[in-house]
């Protein structure tokens, strides 16, 4: 190994690390560069190193010098199409792992099936300007969980995966599962800072309690504690001057529906006949601020990033659709900037808003939830006296909202920092691990 005198000065090195492999290594002063490191073939082909372009990170620990990170990305869902492996995922996970050169990583997507236990290796897909290709490199320094659903997320045997990765061989494994509504709403509920976001929120219990909560905010939503995409949510009204009840839902052929009924069990037994209510929250409306009188709401987009310390990534206005009851694309709703919406002062106002409720709340969800948490999805509304409410906490964020031209430099900035966040925990990984593991 060829490296800058500096580092050898101040180091006694003897072995060399890529991933969760390492080696022993002679180190000899370079006096051709500052910020090279070179090694012979005989080492790069001991640890499996790959040959890139990509620019790449030293950390020095215990002798070794760690070159990296090595970052996994795991999923499901493979294909045997080399040209898509992923699917219709394919194009976004190549867009993410185009970040690897501003990053200065080796990000890889793999799944259970691609793991050789008994060597440590995997053969992981790499993007390169080629296309898709195939390397076998060791276990990674960091792993992203970017399973696809829940359904998927709750099989045993990737469930084991994931716990022999992190307790076996003390892997960081970051966005570790999809949030659960009613956790996140009961964990915050004890945060003195989050607290005056959250609106009044419980699960379903009696006809009594919904009557209540008519009576106090006019109107209130179901939502079922594990949905995504507004799938399952219905808002219901009282109009006191007709005492009558309205339900507006979409169906399951994405039709927004408004249906009136004369008693609340009415409204019930029709709309959620055979459904179970014992997973559902109910939750208080909010009068929020209104677009060409339409509703409207927030997506706030939070990582974290090589210094670990979070920022605000994206913020982006949804517009319901028409006879909509949530915001949702597929329903009709409509993506907009700040900036085509609001007055500059209005605008400038309402970003600051968003943006420290968002600092704010992602700061109480890694303190308060379990695992390591890298970025997360907000969905936020305002309501007209100017006051930030809560609705949803994402671990892992659709990217509906990066549609819009106007936002495509936030698109990249998140996956850029998505990726970022890994060198952090890399490097606590290796100079500070009961940081992680504790």
């Amino acid at each position: 190994m060829f490296c800058p005198t500096a580092l050898i000065k101040d180091h006694s090195l003897n072995r060399i690390a890529f991933g969760s492999l390492s080696v022993e290594a002679q180190f000899k002063p370079s006096e051709q560069s500052v910020d090279k490191i070179v090694m012979s073939k005989n080492v790069a082909d001991s640890i499996t190193f790959l040959h890139s372009d990509v620019p790449l990170h030293a950390f020095v620990q215990d002798q070794t010098l760690h070159l990296g990170p090595l970052i996994g990305i795991f999923t499901a869902g493979f294909t045997p199409f080399p040209l898509r492996p992923m699917g219709e995922r394919s194009i976004f996970f190549a867009k993410l792992l185009s970040v690897q050169k501003s990053v200065g990583a080796l990000p890889f997507i793999f799944g259970e099936q691609h793991i050789d236990w008994e060597r440590g290796m995997i053969k992981g897909f790499f993007f390169r300007k080629e296309g898709w290709v195939i390397n076998e490199v060791p276990f990674p320094n960091v792993i992203y969980d970017r399973l696809p659903n829940r359904k998927t997320e709750n099989r045993p045997h990737l469930k084991k995966i994931k716990d022999k990765l992190q307790h076996d061989y003390l892997i960081p494994w970051y966005n570790p599962g999809f949030f659960n509504k009613l956790d996140v709403h009961e964990r915050l509920l004890d945060n003195p800072l989050a607290v005056e976001f959250l609106p009044e929120t419980h699960t379903f219990s009696s006809f009594s309690q919904i009557e209540k909560m008519l009576s106090d905010y006019g109107h209130i939503y179901i939502k079922p504690f594990n949905g995504s995409l507004g799938n399952s949510v219905h808002q219901i009204i009282y109009d006191k001057q007709e005492n009558m009840y309205y339900c507006r839902y979409c169906d399951s052929q994405h039709m927004n529906r408004l249906l009136k009924f004369s008693t609340l069990e009415a409204l019930f037994k029709y709309v959620f006949r055979g459904k179970s209510m014992k997973k559902m929250l109910i939750q208080q409306g909010i009068h929020l601020l209104r677009h060409q009188q339409r509703t409207l709401d927030f997506r706030v987009h939070t990582n974290k990033d090589a210094h670990g310390k979070w920022h605000v990534t994206a913020i982006a206005a949804k517009i319901a659709g028409v006879g909509s009851a949530t915001t949702h694309i597929h329903n009709g709703g409509v993506i907009k900037t700040l900036e085509e919406i609001f007055p500059s002062k209005e605008c400038s106002l309402y970003k600051e808003k968003l943006t420290h409720a968002s600092l704010v709340l992602s700061e109480a969800i890694e303190r308060d939830m379990e695992g390591i948490i890298g970025e997360i999805g907000f969905d936020l509304g305002i309501d007209r006296n100017g006051r930030v409410w809560l609705f949803e906490a994402n671990s892992k964020p659709g990217r509906s909202i990066f549609t819009h031209p106007q936002l495509k430099d936030f698109d990249l900035l998140t996956r850029k920092l998505s990726i970022a966040f890994a060198v952090f925990l890399t490097e606590q990984s290796i100079i500070n691990p009961e940081m992680l593991f504790k």
